[in-house]
């Protein structure tokens, strides 16, 4: 197990309200699977005030040998500005991930329904594509550190696929996502981003992470699409 493989940037805990485990409950999990490193992560808002608590707890944790232990927020993109539903951050916050968690509408963000129906309405798909783009690429750039989540995994729920996206789509958020030093997780629970985004990316000299997305500390760094997806020279 090397690379990706000994990576999970992405681990949720109970500070998460769709979370079962706790920090130590999931350090526990990242020692026993063999990795080198491990970021965890929970959701806040704009009114989110527990940030202090959880970096405290995190900091609290007796040390692993071999194993880094990082931090981490995961937040939205709300518009197709690229505003993001975050609060005032704390030192300590090692990156801020990034999701496209619904469509970030000229108006606010849009359920996969309302997209749906504006597609059907008439929105040319390279539209919706190059708004969702366009407000991944400016919301990097609203942040120190950033980490994208589960890229493009709203493209199924909207009735697209990672097919649909243009090679200057990738390359606009791999240019980004150097430009900023972003890192982009390759998503177990969404699977995503697939082989052509992933090598595309990966060509451009964007950094890529392992990620599970675990909600549950018996999914920490365990990894079955993301080693079948990526190539093993890259894993």
């Amino acid at each position: 197990m090397t690379g990706l493989l000994r990576t999970d940037h992405h681990v949720h805990s109970t500070w998460s309200d769709d979370a079962e485990s706790t920090v130590a409950e999931n350090l526990a999990a990242a020692a026993a699977a063999g990795l080198t490193s491990v970021r965890f992560v929970d959701h806040v808002r704009t009114t989110t005030s527990w940030v202090p608590d959880f970096l405290a707890e995190v900091a609290a944790l007796p040390p692993v040998e071999g194993l880094t232990v990082l931090t981490g927020v995961e937040t939205k993109i709300l518009d197709a500005a690229g505003r993001l539903d975050l609060p005032p951050l704390p030192a300590g916050v090692d990156r801020v991930l990034i999701a496209d968690h619904q469509f970030p509408g000229p108006d606010g963000p849009w359920s996969p329904r309302r997209t749906l129906a504006e597609l059907a309405a008439g929105l040319p798909v390279q539209d919706a594509l190059g708004t969702l783009v366009t407000a991944t690429v400016q919301a990097v750039h609203r942040v120190d550190r950033a980490q994208l989540a589960h890229l493009f995994s709203l493209l199924p729920k909207i009735g697209l696929t990672e097919d649909d996206l243009l090679d200057e789509h990738i390359a606009a958020v791999a240019q980004a996502a150097v430009g900023t030093g972003t890192t982009v997780e390759v998503n177990e629970k969404w699977r995503c981003p697939g082989p052509r985004v992933q090598a595309a990316l990966r060509r451009a000299g964007v950094d890529l992470v392992g990620a599970t997305d675990s909600h549950t500390a018996t999914d920490v760094g365990r990894y079955d699409w993301v080693a079948a997806a990526t190539p093993e020279g890259a894993r």
